[in-house]
């Protein structure tokens, strides 16, 4: 058993404390619907996903508790506040991914959706994870927000520090989760096509 495995396995034997584990590596969007459906389960109403890298300031998650008990009905995200640890690389990166957000999206009201510091909602969310097959990879992120953006679901962004730290270890591959979300990119671009119409004279009627 790999340290990480036995530190969740000895953690979970608390009470309150819960772990599903999957036979297979969906990867992590894989992982978040699995945790999301089983909080669903045990009769939780709403989910914080926070990624296990390091990166997040987790002194935050009382913030985006409180924003979520004020406004339960909105999907509470970070919106990242990088220090000089980031790799350019990959913050260069995310702003073409945000750009096509916005394209797909037909909106700016999506700031960042990479950031995987979020409160989930429950209802809706699990609503559109059974009506439509998701990215279980690192396309999850962008992906779920633009679909939840086009069936108008309330969303609200919370300033929260990103630091990337020196021994951080990620799961993110260069040229394959690339790829993935690039393919994503071009499947929510056509389908955000065929919404169009109805997209549009739901703006206009608002």
């Amino acid at each position: 058993m790999c340290s990480c495995s036995a530190v969740l396995t000895e953690l979970a034997l608390h009470e309150h404390i819960y772990l599903v584990r999957l036979a297979v590596n969906q990867g992590k969007g894989g992982a978040v619907m699995a945790g999301l459906r089983e909080a669903s389960r045990l009769g939780f109403t709403h989910a914080l996903q926070v990624d296990a890298d390091g990166q997040h300031d987790l002194s935050d998650v009382t913030a985006f508790i409180q924003a979520s008990q004020h406004s339960p009905e909105a999907l509470i995200c970070g919106y990242p506040q990088y220090d000089a640890s980031v790799p350019k690389g990959r913050l260069y990166a995310r702003y073409l991914t945000h750009v096509w957000v916005w394209i797909n999206s037909l909106s700016l009201r999506i700031p960042d959706s990479m950031c995987g510091f979020r409160v989930y909602p429950l209802a809706p969310t699990l609503a559109l994870l059974d009506s439509v097959k998701l990215g279980k990879r690192m396309d999850f992120d962008p992906e779920i927000l633009v679909r939840l953006a086009w069936r108008n679901q309330p969303m609200q962004w919370l300033a929260t520090k990103v630091h990337y730290p020196q021994d951080g270890l990620s799961h993110f591959r260069l040229f394959h989760d690339n790829a993935l979300i690039s393919a994503m990119h071009t499947k929510l671009f056509f389908g955000m096509l065929v919404r169009l119409p109805s997209i549009l004279w739901r703006r206009w009627r608002a």
